[in-house]
């Protein structure tokens, strides 16, 4: 069997539907979990700047 540059090419759009649509399928959960780390981190760094801050006051 033969593989041109047809069936590569075929083949990679089949595999950028296939994300889109799993992307398109959690995007709610992808986003919430996004948002959930970036107020861990926000989080995490405030603590730190505090602890930063009462140390170099002590």
């Amino acid at each position: 069997m033969k593989t041109g540059r047809r069936a590569l090419t075929a083949e990679k759009t089949s595999r950028i539907r296939r994300s889109r649509r799993w992307v398109a399928r959690h995007r709610t959960a992808l986003l919430s979990s996004a948002l959930h780390g970036a107020a861990y981190a926000t989080g995490a760094g405030i603590v730190g700047i505090g602890f930063y801050l009462l140390q170099q006051h002590i």
